[in-house]
């Protein structure tokens, strides 16, 4: 079962069923849709993916899956799941728009790399951003991640594929000397 998690300001709980309509409103949203770079979904398919998160995905543990909150507000949608673009994982992450350029986007990030990491043994994660979406992908530079290659769709919209460790690269310790001077005496 996917757990609860917790960042400074966020908390990642698993959706129950009364979460139906945030989730709905948030992936109806155009300009969610817009970044996310796909089209505006029939409600009633949506309603039919959020079913299937409370009845296959998490029952099968197929992938892990939250709602994100901040101080008791729906704010979210995050996801760590295996990604049809390359042999590993996808981090995605959706925000409602009245919460956009507050850090949260980022927050949850780190809470997924950490969770990447320390729950599931990842060394690395990928994500994918719209070329056009310019504050994601500005977001996602400054926490690390590299562009490996632009995936075109069949309408010609140009996706980002993105990867980043999901720890930070550790500091080599300072060699030691090669200095076989005998050490002076007391």
């Amino acid at each position: 079962m996917t757990p609860p998690l917790r960042t400074e300001r966020l908390e990642f709980l698993p959706y129950r069923p009364q979460d139906e309509d945030h989730f709905v409103a948030l992936l109806r949203n155009e300009e969610v849709c817009r970044w996310m770079g796909q089209d505006l979904v029939p409600e009633p398919q949506i309603r039919e993916l959020f079913r299937a998160i409370l009845d296959d995905v998490y029952p099968q543990h197929l992938f892990d899956v939250w709602g994100l909150w901040l101080d008791g507000a729906y704010v979210g949608h995050a996801e760590v799941k295996k990604t049809g673009n390359v042999d590993g994982h996808e981090l995605v992450t959706a925000l409602v728009p009245g919460h956009w350029g507050r850090g949260l986007g980022g927050e949850a990030v780190r809470g997924l790399l950490r969770y990447a990491a320390d729950e599931l043994g990842l060394k690395e994660a990928y994500g994918m951003v719209g070329a056009e979406n310019t504050a994601s992908l500005s977001m996602c530079r400054r926490l690390g991640f590299r562009e490996l290659r632009d995936v075109v769709g069949d309408d010609g919209s140009v996706t980002k594929l993105l990867i980043i460790p999901t720890t930070p690269p550790t500091t080599p310790a300072t060699p030691p000397t090669t200095d076989s001077a005998p050490p002076l005496p007391a």
